[in-house]
């Protein structure tokens, strides 16, 4: 399981409900968009990258890598992302980050690929700190993903029967998971970005 045989997916399909509707991936951030960032920081992850996105195809593309559109347009989540990841790389291995948390772990496909090693398991998620500055608790971070392509068939089915849970459909491939909380650790590495006025209060201070 070498960096070259994983597609690194930047999850940006969302419907930006939380920031007014807006396509959160292509907002700005750090002089770039955050889709842009995300895709910089997987770079050295992953061999191959793409973007999971269902508005403004066009202005994702520029960004040089595929895009990849749910396959009902029905902005049925996450998994629906993934699923679209899945159903079009042509790795063994996808490896999935959201767009608006532009501080995710720069080893985090290495630390995946070893917990999904170390257990034998076709999925690994994250557990990291719950974000923002001083969250201590440790939570599972589902949509910092590594996914067998094995389980594309499976994943279709759960949506297609109306699922939309990523927790509960991962619940059941028992998930190896990588921790975040080791000394060193950034605790704010899986802090997300959910309105505006926080994404610019990110500019000059930090999560």
């Amino acid at each position: 399981m070498r960096a070259g045989a994983i597609t690194g997916l930047v999850l940006a399909g969302g419907r930006g409900s939380r920031m007014g509707g807006v396509d959160k991936g292509l907002q700005a951030f750090g002089g770039a968009t955050l889709a842009a960032r995300a895709l910089l920081r997987l770079r050295p992850q992953a061999q191959r990258l793409a973007i999971s996105a269902n508005r403004h195809l066009d202005r994702y593309g520029a960004l040089g890598v595929p895009v990849w559109p749910d396959a009902d347009g029905g902005f049925a989540g996450p998994l629906a992302g993934m699923l679209a990841g899945l159903a079009h790389c042509t790795t063994d291995w996808l490896v999935t980050v959201p767009c608006d948390a532009p501080y995710f772990p720069a080893d985090l496909v290495a630390r995946l690929l070893k917990a999904a090693q170390h257990q034998d398991a076709l999925l690994a998620h994250a557990a990291g700190p719950g974000g923002g500055s001083g969250g201590d608790r440790l939570r599972d971070q589902p949509v910092f993903a590594l996914l067998h392509a094995s389980l594309r068939d499976d994943l279709a089915a759960y949506l297609a029967s109306g699922g939309r849970k990523v927790g509960a459909w991962m619940a059941a491939h028992r998930p190896a998971v990588a921790r975040f909380d080791a000394p060193g650790d950034d605790p704010t590495a899986f802090a997300n970005a959910n309105t505006l006025d926080e994404l610019s209060a990110w500019e000059r201070h930090g999560p």
